[in-house]
């Protein structure tokens, strides 16, 4: 089958595009690696329209419930490769089947940028962790740090203060930034300590992490004692598989849209975090709306063809 439309990516940008693209009437195709992306890692969203407080898991599960209702493939694997023939793109995903489409929607979201400090990769998934809701558990009374200054980091030493024993959230600038209420939860968490304007230079252990090497002294010392540590310091694109596109991009790896998500390629449009659209606000609701534009903007070029 030739699809309409390739949909890259399950998560809201994806599942928005699919939702709209349907109730045009054309044939298309969710895959994606993560059902739900990024955003079902979230422990507590309270910033989504007519949801006051939802995890990210179930308001994905809503939105994954939605697209499926009107009939939409969604796929659970990952594309390792994208050509494009004559007249179609091509997906190959990770257990080599492929899917072709007339038009491409890329709503891959984005990666968690790493501290690139000694240890990380060695230490990774031994006390060193980009998603705090996956293994949060996993320190059940224990002494936690958290990296980073906005509302990711927020969350997560919100949520692992009520599983740790100790939570310090590591701040490299003077200040906490993001939601009000979000900031003011952390300062009045008894549990949780804040450690501003200092850098994390190096994560130290064996067979797990045991401290962290600290380029200020907090508590008379260069080093934190700690079982875990949470990176959040962000998130960046990884558009490595779809290279050969040729797509134009901002310094940061962004890729570049216009007012209807178009790209610089023909065919290809673009959609969520991984775009320099909507202000650089980069939150569901905007995803969504980058998603329901793409799939209109489709429309219309489709029937300007015919």
């Amino acid at each position: 089958m030739i699809y309409d439309i390739l949909i890259i990516g399950a998560g809201p940008a994806g599942y928005t595009a699919s939702i709209y693209a349907s109730r045009y009437g054309l044939k298309n195709i969710i895959i994606g690696a993560t059902l739900g992306g990024y955003a079902a890692e979230s422990h507590k969203i309270c910033n989504y329209p007519s949801e006051i407080e939802i995890s990210g898991k179930d308001l994905m599960r809503k939105f994954y419930d939605h697209a499926a209702l009107y009939g939409a493939p969604i796929i659970n694997e990952e594309v390792v490769a994208i050509k494009k023939d004559v007249e179609n793109f091509i997906a190959t995903t990770m257990s080599g089947t492929e899917y072709s489409g007339r038009n491409l929607i890329l709503a891959i979201g984005t990666k968690p940028k790493k501290l690139n400090v000694v240890g990380e990769e060695k230490l990774l998934g031994r006390g060193i962790s980009y998603c705090f809701t996956c293994d949060g558990f996993f320190f059940k009374d224990k002494v936690v740090a958290v990296a980073g200054s906005g509302n990711s980091a927020h969350s997560a030493s919100i949520y692992l203060s009520r599983i740790a024993k100790k939570v310090y959230q590591i701040v490299r600038g003077a200040e906490l930034k993001g939601e009000i209420e979000l900031i003011e939860e952390i300062k009045n968490n008894p549990k949780v300590g804040l450690i501003f304007n200092t850098n994390i230079l190096e994560v130290i252990g064996g067979q797990k992490l045991e401290k962290i090497k600290l380029d200020k002294e907090f508590d008379g010392s260069l080093e934190l004692v700690v079982d875990g540590l949470f990176v959040e310091i962000g998130t960046k694109p990884e558009l490595g598989v779809f290279r050969d596109l040729k797509l134009r991009k901002n310094r940061e790896g962004f890729i570049k849209v216009n007012a209807d998500q178009s790209t610089n390629v023909v065919g290809v449009w673009a959609t969520g975090d991984i775009t320099t659209g909507s202000n650089g606000l980069r939150q569901i609701v905007t995803a969504c709306s980058e998603g329901a534009i793409a799939a209109g903007s489709i429309s219309r070029h489709l029937k300007s063809q015919n």
